[in-house]
């Protein structure tokens, strides 16, 4: 699959191995299962990643919250991972937030 998106060959492998790991798990399990399995497969890949990755919400210069955010992939693609069976309308405001918020 060939597209123009930015870092489109990295988020190719990331929706790949997330693919990967929800065939083999289906749905209902907690997210961390499906998070620790995502990342055994980042690192097949050979993709670095951070988790938990403390990051501030700035104010007016003013520090006003801390959110963790999920993974993120070579330092370029924020991973936001949700085990639900749809997405709701919040989940999606709150990746647009999360990139509005953080550089990504």
């Amino acid at each position: 699959m060939q597209n123009d998106f930015k870092y489109s060959d990295i988020t190719e492998k990331i929706i790949g191995a997330a693919m990967k790991v929800h065939s083999f798990f289906g749905l209902g399990l907690p997210e961390i299962v499906y998070k620790r399995a995502l990342i055994i497969e980042l690192e097949t890949l050979g993709l670095r990643y951070e988790s938990e990755i403390e990051k501030e919400i700035i104010y007016q210069n003013i520090l006003i919250s801390k959110r963790r955010l999920d993974l993120s992939v070579e330092g370029k693609v924020l991973v936001e991972l949700k085990a639900i069976a749809k997405i709701e309308s919040r989940c999606h405001n709150q990746i647009i937030n999360y990139l509005k918020c953080f550089s990504f």
